[in-house]
């Protein structure tokens, strides 16, 4: 279990950069168009290492959640009722549901995908039906588009907080699982899991909620 535990830390820390690198590129979305569709073209100039990249972070994903269930039913099958009723008394809100806040962030991946990556959900906003003034597929005015529709930036703004849930907590645990975070450093890794979630969580709705305040337009 205890290397279990630690390969769900790894696979976790990855995912977190992922997410931090993912979110800095995006926020290239308030320099206009110029900025985000640069960024996006850059991506697709890794050309052959593009799909490599995204079967990695596939295999870490998938890892990660099969992992997180399969320790989650082994430690719910192990511990008396009571034990787990005390232990309830003294764990937070994230911590008692990091199997459901996961499952829900994994299901918002599959639809994110699908509706800004391979642009199935709605292709009537597909970037390659928008091109900029440099004729590169507009991704800006996807984006934009996307979530002008107050249920779309609902969905995202929903789900990021779930997400938030999620590290708020994960990554505490991930320090736990490696050694460290000990008695001397609890209350500094438990704050910095927050402020981490905090800052991605704000950094990625600040998109949908400018977009709806016309802010980004």
């Amino acid at each position: 279990m205890v290397a279990r535990k630690i390969i769900m830390s790894v696979t976790g820390f990855f995912l977190v950069w992922f997410l931090a690198v993912h979110l800095l590129g995006y926020l290239a979305i308030y320099y206009g168009p110029g900025g985000i569709n640069t960024y996006v073209e850059t991506l697709k100039g890794l050309g052959a290492f593009i799909w490599p990249l995204r079967i990695a972070l596939l295999i870490l994903v998938s890892l990660h959640i099969f992992l997180g269930i399969q320790l989650t039913l082994e430690n719910r099958r192990a511990k008396p009722e009571k034990y787990s009723v005390t232990k309830k008394l003294r764990s937070t809100f994230a911590a008692r549901n990091m199997i459901w806040t996961g499952l829900l962030t994994a299901s918002f991946l599959v639809y994110h995908l699908l509706h800004f990556t391979f642009q199935v959900t709605n292709p009537e906003i597909s970037a390659s039906r928008h091109v900029d003034v440099m004729g590169r597929p507009d991704v800006y005015t996807m984006v934009v588009l996307g979530f002008r529709s107050i249920a779309v930036s609902s969905v995202y703004i929903l789900a990021l907080f779930s997400l938030a849930l999620h590290l708020s907590h994960g990554i505490q645990s991930m320090f736990q699982s490696v050694g460290l975070n000990t008695e001397k450093t609890e209350l500094l890794m438990t704050r910095a899991g927050l402020i981490a979630a905090i800052v991605l969580f704000l950094g990625f709705i600040s998109i949908p909620v400018a977009v709806l305040a016309g802010v980004v337009r």
